[in-house]
């Protein structure tokens, strides 16, 4: 029999703005963090294959996407209808977002203070992405962008518009 976890608030291991609660070391099925999200961050639209997603609001609003945008879509997602005539959703704590594989799907602090939500991603093992990540962004200088688009496919993960992070207009 293997025991569970139990971990006390703040509880986990720290990889960049994230704390996870759970990783590939304990489950197959899923990986679960809890995300800070400072003001001004934008993930950027993107897609997995393979890969589903949950996000749940714990504290301050983000906008969220999870539909294929319809024909029009230009670069800033934000922006996107789905061809059922779904835009993007401004959620406070306890939002709640499924992503399923191959849908696009995006998140963005338009607040000014720091927004956390909890974030499972299945199958489990996205800690090896972020982990990488930190690895590529910690060298000094400007980040090689070809070395991040490598990683990005070699983790499942299909950028549709940019990452960004800084007040938008």
């Amino acid at each position: 029999m293997t025991d569970g976890i139990l971990l006390p608030p703040g509880g986990g291991q720290r990889i960049q703005n994230m704390t996870m609660k759970v990783g590939a070391g304990h489950s197959t099925a899923f990986s679960t963090f809890e995300a800070r999200v400072a003001p001004g961050f934008d993930v950027g639209a993107h897609f997995h294959d393979a890969v589903e997603e949950v996000f749940y609001v714990l504290d301050g609003e983000l906008d969220l996407l999870a539909f294929e945008p319809d024909g029009t879509a230009g670069g800033d997602w934000r922006t996107w209808r789905s061809a059922s005539g779904a835009t993007v959703h401004r959620g406070g704590p306890g939002s709640f977002m499924y992503v399923p594989a191959g849908c696009p799907h995006a998140f963005y602090n338009p607040g000014t203070e720091t927004a956390r939500m909890l974030f499972l991603v299945s199958p489990s093992g996205h800690e090896e992405y972020l982990r990488e990540l930190t690895d590529l962004l910690g060298g000094g200088g400007p980040p090689d962008q070809a070395a991040i688009a490598e990683l990005r496919v070699r983790h499942d993960i299909h950028q549709l518009t940019p990452l960004r992070s800084g007040p938008r207009a």
